[in-house]
């Protein structure tokens, strides 16, 4: 959705307001639940000090350097699958026993082989990310409609020609809903890798201040990652927007016929 409806916005506001009516009220529970008005206090001036920037910055880019690698390497799998099938039955075994193990019990095994720095964070974040995007690709690959292929055939179209103007606009739409699917995962991952070990990020941040019982510093960083996560989602459906314009299009035609 382009931006929030008027009802949804009205949601977000109660569900603040109930906050801080609630953490008002908790009495010495407070000390763990400070009022909303207080955490967004406590964000704006943790922003304004450069105190949470830095951390902001870390986690972004291992973000980027995740997410960005596994976009490449499973869309290139996903065509590979998607094209030649006996290709993806001898590898079928295999991805069917890994694609199922939660991703971060890969964090010991990373820090074993990579050791404790941003290599084993962007490796597991890489893992994570791979298997939505590999299997929407692979789908998007075999739901392309015969006719196009045989169309293409006709024509005489060679591989290449094949490839770009048939197979990878067939099968973008599936593409992207993998893209979009592990946005939120390579986020996730990347704080909790964060959580586990390390000495800057958001994840580190928030467990930092947890332990030292600086606790609205850690509700503050949860909201700028929450935030931080809306703000990835946005993005990416704009340029969604932009990039698949010509599907949407097409699709509402369809529907019209």
């Amino acid at each position: 959705m382009a931006r929030f409806p008027g009802k949804g916005l009205a949601v977000l506001l109660g569900c603040l307001v109930l906050w801080e009516v609630l953490a008002r009220q908790s009495g010495a529970l407070a000390l763990y639940f400070p009022p909303a008005s207080q955490v967004l206090a406590t964000l704006a001036a943790i922003l304004g000090n450069g105190e949470l920037l830095d951390h902001i910055a870390a986690s972004l880019l291992r973000f980027a350097e995740g997410y960005a690698l596994a976009a490449a390497l499973a869309v290139s799998a996903g065509l590979c699958f998607g094209l030649w099938r006996p290709l993806y039955a001898l590898f079928e075994p295999l991805i069917e026993l890994l694609r199922p193990m939660p991703s971060p019990a890969t964090i010991p095994i990373a820090i074993l082989f990579l050791g404790i720095g941003d290599q084993m964070k962007v490796a597991v974040t890489v893992y994570a990310c791979f298997w939505p995007i590999l299997l929407n690709t692979i789908d998007g690959v075999r739901a392309i409609d015969p006719v196009l292929m045989n169309t293409a055939a006709t024509f005489r179209l060679g591989p290449w020609e094949r490839f770009r103007k048939v197979v990878l606009p067939a099968a973008s739409p599936q593409i992207v809903t993998g893209l979009r699917v592990s946005l939120a995962i390579a986020l996730i991952l990347v704080t909790t890798s964060e959580m586990v070990v390390s000495n800057d990020g958001l994840g580190f941040y928030i467990l930092d201040r947890q332990r030292s019982f600086q606790i609205p510093e850690m509700y503050a960083a949860i909201v700028a990652l929450a935030m931080i996560g809306y703000g990835l989602n946005r993005l990416f459906l704009t340029l969604d927007g932009w990039a698949m314009a010509w599907h949407k299009g097409l699709t509402r035609k369809e529907e019209i016929l």
